[in-house]
């Protein structure tokens, strides 16, 4: 079988068609970069004992937040260098297109607000249970409690570490790779995402180290549960990436997903704190005299009905803005 090219080239010469542009990188390079990316990002959190978890230091231990967030940093600012210089390089490449590809200029600040309004559609639900039936929405408007999650390290991790470095890698320096190859967008949106969950496998490992009385098979449920979330978030900033160009939009999207968590799929929204109140961002007192509220402390049926229907409500408005929202000059790739 002739190699490709020969035969393009014959076929061109022949026909009198010209000869297709060959992209700068293949996919398979672009892919291959994205898991060297995945590698610098993660391994050394397992070269210092001053960032890698034992039986007697979580990950959630100040020093190795600490160690790690110094890591990925450095980790960022290699990879972003790397690919800055790559788009760059190439014949049809410049620096401001490079800028532009990896998500830096321009800002998108409207782009961000856009991104940010409709993941928070998404979220209609739980917003509702948060902030109207645990009565919470005066200290969210407020801030109140936001100094107390962002000042420790587990919440500058979570809020605005892990969001930052976590774009800027596998948005920001990677996704321009693959538009430089041509690749398709849906390969790029499906294709990325999966990269994105491995990254976090390595919690099973952490896990067990951690934890090592949990079984076996619940360890590797969890860690299999978390690979399927983190990966449909990866696609879904990938969509939004790819059709906004704001780097600044997915950081925000990702420190607000951080914060809602998933959203509540089962059971009965009761009058107790909320995950979102345990995070911190919302520590205001609750109504004592909100409707519906019954003797037990509980709250009456109607509020999980409510929930549940702007669950639905939230889901569908947003499949039915996410196109119309997500639309800007600033995109990256056209659909």
């Amino acid at each position: 079988m002739a190699p490709t090219g020969i035969y393009s080239r014959l076929k061109a010469y022949y026909t009198g068609e010209k000869e297709p542009e060959l992209p700068p990188i293949s996919t398979t390079t672009a892919v291959a970069l994205l898991i060297a990316y995945t590698v610098i990002y993660v391994a050394p959190f397992y070269l210092s004992s001053t960032t890698r978890p034992s039986p007697s230091l979580s990950r959630d231990a100040p020093s190795v937040i600490r160690g790690r967030i110094r890591s990925v940093t450095t980790s960022c600012i290699i990879c972003s260098i790397f690919t800055f210089v790559l788009l760059s390089s190439v014949e049809t490449g410049s620096p401001i297109k490079s800028i532009h590809h990896m998500g830096w200029f321009p800002i998108g600040i409207l782009e961000a607000v856009k991104s940010v309004g409709l993941t928070a559609i998404l979220f209609l639900g739980p917003l509702f249970e948060g902030g109207i039936a645990e009565g919470e929405w005066r200290a969210w408007i407020r801030l109140r409690g936001l100094h107390t999650v962002i000042g420790g390290w587990i919440g500058w991790r979570n809020f605005v570490a892990g969001p930052i470095t976590e774009e800027v890698l596998f948005r920001s320096a990677s996704v321009p790779l693959l538009l430089l190859a041509r690749t398709s967008n849906t390969t790029i949106i499906f294709l990325t995402p999966i990269i994105f969950g491995l990254a976090h496998i390595h919690h099973f490992y952490e896990f067990r180290i951690t934890h090592p009385d949990t079984p076996v098979i619940a360890a590797i449920l969890r860690s299999v549960f978390q690979l399927a979330y983190t990966t449909l978030f990866g696609g879904y900033v990938t969509f939004l990436y790819m059709r906004t160009g704001s780097l600044l939009g997915v950081i925000l999207v990702h420190a607000f997903c951080n914060w809602m968590g998933l959203p509540r799929v089962w059971g009965r929204v009761t009058a107790g704190e909320s995950a979102i109140t345990e995070r911190g961002l919302a520590e205001g007192k609750r109504s004592e005299d909100g409707p519906g509220r019954v003797d037990n402390g509980k709250l009456s049926v109607v509020w999980t009905v409510a929930y549940y229907i702007l669950l639905v409500v939230g889901a569908v408005s947003w499949w039915k803005y996410l196109w119309p929202l997500t639309e800007s000059e600033l995109a990256l790739t056209l659909f």
